[in-house]
Parts: structure tokens; sequence; C-alpha cells
């Protein structure tokens, strides 16, 4: 059973959205693409609106296995994840979950 990070991310306040957004989409990818066993990648960027969002975005990591999560997140690698993490990110919550679609019936 496959089974993804859900990381909710908040800004350093003293970035701008622009340099937040090349922290996260342009430099940190090649350090979480590092990391053993990661399957998939995706960023979540909030859309800007006139209503200040709770969040700057959502990352999500897939891996095969909880194990596996647990492997990368105790490897060198992940070391490199989370020192660059702490040049753009101010807050990060995240918790694991599996994936269920919802069709229409």
């Amino acid at each position: 059973m496959s089974v993804k990070i859900v990381a909710l991310i908040t800004s350093k306040s003293e970035l701008s959205r622009d340099e937040f957004l090349h922290f996260w989409n342009v430099e940190h990818p090649r350090y979480v693409w590092k990391l053993p066993e990661l399957e998939r990648y995706v960023q979540n960027p909030a859309i800007e609106h006139r209503k200040d969002w709770a969040y700057d975005g959502m990352a999500e990591l897939w891996f095969p296995s909880v194990a596996a999560v647990a492997q990368a997140f105790s490897s060198p690698e992940a070391d490199a994840v989370r020192e660059h993490e702490e040049e753009f990110i101010g807050d990060i919550t995240w918790f694991l979950a599996s994936e269920s679609e919802i069709v229409p019936v």
C-alpha cells in the first residue's frame, strides 16, 4: 500500500512570495528527489487571493510504505532536505495519509 506525506507549509515572514516560491519550486526539488524510495513529489502553492490563507502551500510525497518513509527521513539525504527547508519554511505541519479516490455513483 502506497502512503504519502501531506505537508502544510508557511513561508518565512521575511521572504517575499517570489523568493519563497524560488526556494520551494526551483531549488528544493533537487533535495527532495534524492530521498530514498520517493515515488512521486507534488507541490501545491496557494493561489494569491484577496484573503490571506493559513498556509502558503502544500506538498505531497509518495512512498511505497510507512517503513520507507521512516527509512527515507532517517537518511543523510533527509538531513539535506531539512537544512534547505530552514532557508524558506517558517512552519510545517505534516501527516501520513493513504489516498482514496472517490468517484461519482
